[in-house]
């Protein structure tokens, strides 16, 4: 091969790698605005699907028009109070607790959960029927086995009884951990008791299976020990005093205030 050849097939492997990173750019960039988009509506999927709006075949439309039964409001977790000074459309509680102005550092005996940061602040998702709140979503994440586990956690309106919950982002070991996914587990949620007499959450994930009486049992997950106590650390930290619990007290005293006018 001659010299003018070599050179010429390096110019044009040259000029097709430009070619080739510049259009692998662009649609990067370009699709990055409709990736955000579809997962924004999957996080609204699965919320509406784990308060049983939706089911898992729903489309956009359905998707936008059922969430318009859900009311956001943002809760201060130290304090219990609304935050109105934030816009809770963009509120990203994620990026908040990778923030040092916005992050809140777990004291180490708290942290059932695992995750040593949260945000300051959290979403709180009203199920309304016209004016009346039917149910209401809490966001939860913490650590399993192999993986954070991002979900919700829906209570009826007395914020103790279960109605359901639904992990949408985790990586735990499909047929093990994954179960977590698993609707015959989930079914078994439903009915029961976070807080125990003593007002602390005491539901929690067993090992084998759980006794019909029991009303904070959950069945455990074969082969899954570890993922069974990221769950049960995951709901109890969220429900506790260093998270929701200041919220909880508040709106549960508001509505039996409300009841007896």
């Amino acid at each position: 091969m001659s010299n003018d050849s070599t050179a010429k097939t390096l110019i044009v492997a040259t000029i097709l790698c430009v070619v080739c990173s510049v259009v692998v750019s662009w649609s990067a960039v370009s699709l990055k605005p409709l990736q955000d988009e579809n997962k924004v509506l999957d996080v609204k999927k699965n919320l509406l699907m784990t308060a049983g709006l939706v089911k898992a075949t729903a489309q956009k439309k359905e998707i936008l028009d059922a969430y318009k039964q859900i009311e956001e409001k943002l809760v201060d977790l130290k304090t219990g109070d609304y935050v109105t000074d934030i816009d809770v459309a963009s509120y990203d509680a994620v990026k908040a607790a990778k923030d040092s102005k916005m992050n809140y550092s777990i004291p180490a005996k708290e942290d059932k959960a695992g995750i040593k940061f949260r945000a300051k602040y959290s979403k709180v998702f009203f199920v309304k029927d016209g004016e009346e709140t039917k149910s209401v979503v809490f966001p939860i994440h913490g650590k399993g086995l192999w993986s954070t586990m991002y979900g919700f956690l829906v209570l009826e309106t007395d914020l103790n009884t279960v109605k359901g919950i639904g992990f949408y982002s985790h990586g735990e070991t499909p047929g093990l951990g994954g179960e977590i996914d698993n609707p015959q587990w989930r079914s078994v949620w439903p009915g029961k008791k976070i807080f125990g007499e003593n007002g602390n959450p005491q539901i929690q994930v067993i090992k084998g299976e759980a006794r019909d009486a029991s009303n904070f049992d959950i069945d455990g997950l074969s082969g899954a020990t570890l993922t069974a106590n990221g769950v049960t650390g995951t709901v109890r930290y969220w429900m506790g005093d260093d998270a929701f619990g200041p919220f909880i007290d508040k709106y549960t005293q508001d509505v039996e205030v409300k009841s007896e006018l």
